[in-house]
């Protein structure tokens, strides 16, 4: 639902904070002409946010008119807004409007359910990030090469609802999955990056990334290419030197409820059997047992990297079965690592650390009819003295 509020404006002031509504874009595209050189939201682009439902978006006005604006935007199934676009028009006004405007955006987010806010800001504009670091912003990454300029961003963010302001996150990085099937290549890339940072920093990424899928697919799943099985992602861990265990809810073959042909049920199933032999001899545990969040706070704190599967429904509305890396866990939310940002709204900043409440994930994180739970725990690489060598 669209945000209904009028903001009360600063004392002994003529300024309201609303909604921005479609009269508004005249006004919005000059705004955005007039504050930014570069890096510039289209008439289009603005038009588009003024009608879209994942978005707060309010302009300030002062003795009538319409100066400033902000964007903020609201991805489904996260606990994560954005700060996307800020610009006040300054000549001639009293100064403090911006920051008015901001905190009226941080209201309504959190209104909406939202724990963050996070922003990305030059690292040259010292006011901009003089005026965040004042209202409790902190600086929790840096991005190369982010704006058409080729200037470098701060990352930063707040806690606009109540808790703990500064969540643990494991230094992970991201990877972005360069085709639709390779989500748990692409999430156990990241997993193994975090244990041993060399792992990302390869030329030949991508063949990496297939070498994997082709090492873990279950061949068929319920259209399309075929997903990568937990043990079979686990095997490709080990077979780099690493250490993998499997949490499995379930001891029957995986991903056959939506695959109708009893052929490839039964491709399937001899997959399935063949991961579990390679498991027994390659020492990799198997834990029938479902996932639990207790096991993903205990295996982060001993410093291990966890993937886990889960359902796409709560994020883009497809029951899709898909593969995150989970980067750290506090006591109101779980963070992970998303390698596909499919969606044309999705920057893939958003697609890092992403906050999901615990109890939506708890739903997340179970697929298919049978409620499927699984997870992979990869810890670090075995000693320069095991026979194994990373392939």
């Amino acid at each position: 639902d669209p945000v209904s509020p009028i903001f009360p404006s600063p004392p002994a002031s003529n300024l309201v904070i609303r909604d921005a509504k479609k009269e508004d874009l005249d006004a919005l595209d000059h705004i955005e002409n007039e504050s930014f050189q570069g890096d510039r939201l289209s008439r289009r682009r603005l038009h588009h946010w003024l009608k879209a439902k994942n978005r707060v978006m309010l302009v300030c006005e002062w003795q009538g008119r319409v100066i400033g604006y902000g964007l903020v935007l609201l991805h489904k199934g996260t606990r994560l807004a954005r700060l996307y676009s800020l610009a006040v028009i300054q000549a001639g006004q009293p100064k403090g409007y911006g920051r008015a405007l901001l905190e009226a955006l941080e209201l309504a987010a959190s209104e909406r359910g939202r724990f963050f806010m996070r922003l990305e800001v030059s690292q040259h504009n010292a006011r901009a990030i003089a005026l965040y670091e004042s209202l409790g912003y902190w600086c929790f990454d840096h991005y190369h090469d982010y704006y058409e300029d080729h200037s470098d961003a701060l990352r930063m963010q707040k806690r606009i609802r109540k808790g703990p302001e500064h969540s643990p996150v494991k230094s992970t990085p991201w990877y972005q999955q360069t085709t639709e099937f390779t989500c748990g290549p692409s999430a156990l890339m990241m997993a193994m990056g975090a244990l041993a940072p060399e792992t990302l920093k390869q030329p030949t990424l991508r063949e990496l990334e297939l070498d994997i899928w082709r090492e873990a697919t279950t061949i068929f799943m319920t259209s399309g290419h075929g997903g990568c099985h937990p043990v079979g992602l686990a095997l490709a861990a080990k077979r780099r030197g690493f250490e993998a265990s499997v949490w499995l809810s379930t001891a029957e073959p995986l991903f056959t409820e939506g695959v109708r042909s009893p052929q490839k049920k039964e491709v399937i199933a001899l997959v399935d059997r063949q991961f579990n032999h390679q498991a027994f001899d390659a020492n990799v545990d198997i834990h029938y047992q479902a996932p639990t969040q207790v096991l993903l706070d205990e295996a982060l704190s001993q410093g291990d990297s966890v993937l886990i599967l889960i359902s796409t429904y709560r994020l883009d509305g497809r029951k899709a079965p898909h593969w995150v890396t989970v980067t750290a866990t506090d006591p109101e939310c779980i963070y992970v690592h998303d390698p596909d940002p499919d969606d044309l709204s999705k920057d893939p900043l958003d697609c890092q650390h992403v906050p999901i409440a615990r109890e939506a994930f708890d739903s997340m994180s179970q697929f298919g009819r049978d409620k499927l739970r699984t997870a992979v725990v990869i810890s670090a690489r075995a000693s320069l003295d095991d026979s194994q060598t990373p392939s």
